[in-house]
């Protein structure tokens, strides 16, 4: 008989190192029920402020091919807060997936970065011995344009709440145009592991409003050493490497895309069109792109 997918993923947790003691990370397994044993296991992580389950559709695609494992990153959704903010930073979370491949006890496996995400993939995958077959590197880069990084910290850890899903849904939509086209439907789906209740009632974001901190701790300066070490490290990148962009980004620049495509790993590009920061990986064109980049023998 062949197995079926399990219609939700299964919510698991595995303890990390930080440097007030130890946090435990959640994560979400898709797999086919009765093959939580596959060869292939493929690791997606969200963006900034998200958290896991943004990646439900895709995990449905690719979960007949993989175990899909999508991390809630520290401070999101069902994982730990930190009790130094300054420990979001991605050193501390490519530690942290690395306690998580441990945990997997797997050898390899396939990485899906959206934006944050894929700047975890980048450093993990730039280490020696990474474990890192093939990435996926969601509307992302080394270079992230300053304007983007303004806009994201206006509203980054911000106090506020909703009185129904459907207003959270469409608050969320406005600060989230670059996600692109999404039926009401398919942007509820998004919206709804994005919650919490909020103390006075109503909803919250599920995300520990200290994420903002670091971003906000942010100079000049260090933004352009930072960068300088994200290109060091995607130049050490050797496994095949497929850049995604939102053709309207204003986080990954077509000036950056195309450095990356001539340089390291020498990514493979492609665009798409009416989609700012960042694909959400929902269309079926988007979902198409990554199951072909990562099936592809």
């Amino acid at each position: 008989m062949t197995a079926s997918l399990s219609a939700q993923p299964t919510l698991h947790h595995v303890s990390c190192l930080d440097s007030r003691g130890l946090h435990r990370m959640a994560y979400w397994q898709w797999a086919q029920q009765g093959d939580l044993d596959h060869p292939r296991t493929v690791v997606c992580v969200h963006g900034l402020s998200r958290q896991g389950r943004d990646f439900d559709t895709l995990a449905r695609d690719l979960a007949s091919h993989y175990r899909v494992i999508c991390p809630d990153v520290v401070g999101r959704g069902r994982s730990d807060r930190l009790a130094d903010p300054m420990g979001y930073a991605i050193p501390s979370y490519v530690a942290d997936m690395v306690t998580l491949v441990a945990r997997l006890d797997v050898a390899q496996v396939d990485w899906v970065g959206t934006s944050m995400g894929g700047l975890i993939g980048m450093g993990l995958a730039s280490l020696p011995g990474a474990p890192v077959r093939r990435l996926v590197l969601n509307d992302v880069g080394p270079t992230i344009e300053p304007s983007a990084i303004a806009r994201i910290a206006g509203y980054l850890g911000q106090p506020v709440s909703w009185p129904t899903v459907e207003d959270a849904a469409e608050a969320l939509r406005k600060v989230s145009l670059g996600f692109g086209p999404h039926t009401t439907e398919q942007w509820l789906e998004l919206t709804r592991p994005q919650l919490v209740p909020a103390p006075g009632g109503g909803f919250m974001s599920h995300y520990d409003p200290a994420i903002a901190v670091p971003v906000r701790a942010m100079t000049p300066e260090m933004a352009k050493a930072g960068e300088a070490m994200l290109w060091q490290g995607y130049d050490r990148v050797r496994c095949p490497t497929l850049l995604i962009r939102g053709a309207d980004s204003d986080l990954l620049s077509p000036a950056t895309a195309k450095v990356m495509s001539e340089r390291g790993p020498k990514a493979r590009l492609v665009e798409f069109a009416g989609v700012g920061h960042a694909p959400t990986l929902v269309a079926a064109d988007q979902r198409a792109a990554v199951r072909s980049f990562l099936l592809d023998p």
